[in-house]
């Protein structure tokens, strides 16, 4: 999964990395048209198989997990946020009025799976991270609600309340997937 070069860190191969991204689209567009068309579920398997997949093909799939279990308690509590403060509804997969819907879980779990992978890049750019949260999160989720998933109760106060908390949140799973890093070669086993 990994390429060596003399005196550089290991890194996912091109194919990994594209397969990651291909994989990763996937399922985010399943998870969100699943829970739009009241089939979260169908939609949270999509997301677990390409979680699976990742976990598979990851040199050492225990700290990957670690960071997936990790990134869904994270993704738990923000989007739990979120619903909490009213501005968004969603349609479907929220068993549990105020917390985030499964599936939202689920789609954090994912993001973990790209950290390092397709999105390694991000590593010790805590500021770039920032910066990527505060655009990102808030086009994805708009994305979503484009295609169904969610809806904006007050369109501009949920998007400056994604802009922070996604801001906020990005450095940190980057950090973790620093920490977690099941993908390249681990220090020691380095020549």
């Amino acid at each position: 999964m990994t390429t060596r070069l003399t005196g550089a860190p290991t890194a996912p191969t091109r194919g990994v990395q594209l397969a990651n991204f291909v994989i990763f689209q996937a399922a985010w567009f399943a998870a969100v048209l699943g829970a739009a068309h009241q089939l979260p579920l169908w939609g949270t398997t999509c997301v677990i198989a390409a979680i699976a997949w990742h976990l598979g093909v990851s040199a050492r799939p225990g700290p990957e997990a670690v960071l997936v279990a990790l990134a869904c308690a994270i993704g738990l509590v923000v989007e739990s946020a979120v619903a909490m403060q009213g501005h968004v509804a969603y349609p479907s997969g929220q068993p549990v009025a105020g917390l985030a819907p499964y599936w939202m879980v689920a789609l954090w779990g994912e993001l973990a799976i790209a950290l390092n992978v397709t999105m390694r890049w991000l590593k010790g750019r805590w500021w770039l991270a920032a910066l990527l949260g505060a655009i990102g999160g808030p086009a994805a989720f708009s994305g979503g609600v484009e295609l169904g998933g969610a809806v904006f109760i007050d369109k501009t106060a949920a998007l400056a309340t994604l802009a922070c908390i996604y801001a906020v949140a990005l450095p940190p799973l980057v950090w973790l997937g620093t920490r977690f890093d099941g993908v390249g070669m681990p220090e020691a086993a380095r020549d």
